[in-house]
C-alpha cells in the first residue's frame, strides 16, 4: 500500500485545481477558508505529526487534496486514511485522485457514524477547516467529535492563518484540551501556523 501512496503523491496542484478552489471560495468563503489550496510545505509540516505505522488517520476538510497528498507521502497505507469533505465537487475530485482512500461526505461534527474505525480508533485528526471563521458552538461540536474519534494520546492538528491558536480558549477549556505550536510556514499563501491540540490528561503524563 505504501507503493500506491508514493505514486499518488507525484501529482501536484494544477491550474484547474486553483480555479476550482477559487470558485468554491467565492461561493462559500467561510467554508473554504482560502482562495488557494495549502502548499506542500504546510502539508508536510502537518503530516510530520503522523506515525505511518501508528494506525488510522482522519482528515477534516480534504479540499483539492493538498494535505491528503502529503499524508499519503508519509507511507501511511491509504486504507488507514479517511478524508471528510462536504463539498460534492471536491469529494468527487478526491475519489478520482486518491483511489483506496475513503472519502466521507458529512459535516465534521457528525462524522463518527460514517467512520470505518469508530470511537477511539484514530491516532491523529488533521484539519484544514476554517475554525477561526466558525462560531464557538460549532468549534466545540467539531472538536468534541474529533476527540471521540481519537484514542488516548491522540492529537488534533490544525493550521490557521493567524498566529493565535484557532480554537477559542473557552472551547478548549470546556473540552479540557491543551495546545502547543508546531511551527509556522511562511512559504504558504497566506503564511500559516500549525497547532496541536491534545487532551490535558495526556499532556500531564508527558
Amino acid at each position: 500500500m505504501a507503493t500506491n501512496g508514493s505514486v499518488l503523491t507525484e501529482r501536484r496542484t494544477s491550474a484547474s485545481d486553483y480555479l476550482k478552489f477559487l470558485h468554491a471560495w467565492i461561493r462559500k468563503p467561510r467554508q473554504t477558508a482560502s482562495i488557494v489550496p495549502s502548499s506542500p510545505h504546510l502539508g508536510r509540516l502537518m503530516a510530520s505529526q503522523i506515525d505511518p505505522q501508528g494506525g488510522r488517520v482522519m482528515e477534516f476538510g480534504g479540499g483539492m487534496g493538498a494535505l491528503t497528498r502529503e499524508i499519503i507521502a508519509t507511507g501511511l497505507p491509504v486504507d488507514n486514511l479517511e478524508v471528510v469533505e462536504i463539498n460534492e465537487s471536491f469529494a468527487r475530485n478526491l475519489r478520482h485522485n486518491f483511489p483506496g482512500v475513503s472519502i466521507i461526505e458529512a459535516p465534521a461534527q457528525q462524522v463518527l457514524a460514517s467512520s470505518a474505525g469508530g470511537a477511539g480508533a484514530y491516532q491523529c485528526v488533521i484539519s484544514g477547516l476554517p475554525l477561526l471563521a466558525m462560531s464557538k458552538p460549532l468549534q466545540q461540536a467539531i472538536l468534541a467529535e474529533a476527540f471521540r474519534l481519537l484514542r488516548p494520546g491522540g492529537s488534533f492538528i490544525q493550521f490557521t492563518y493567524s498566529p493565535r491558536p484557532p480554537l477559542a480558549e473557552a472551547v478548549a477549556d470546556a473540552l479540557d484540551l491543551g495546545v502547543d505550536r508546531i511551527g509556522m510556514i511562511v512559504r504558504n499563501v497566506p503564511p500559516a501556523t500549525v497547532f496541536r491540540y491534545r487532551r490535558a490528561a495526556d499532556i500531564a503524563r508527558d
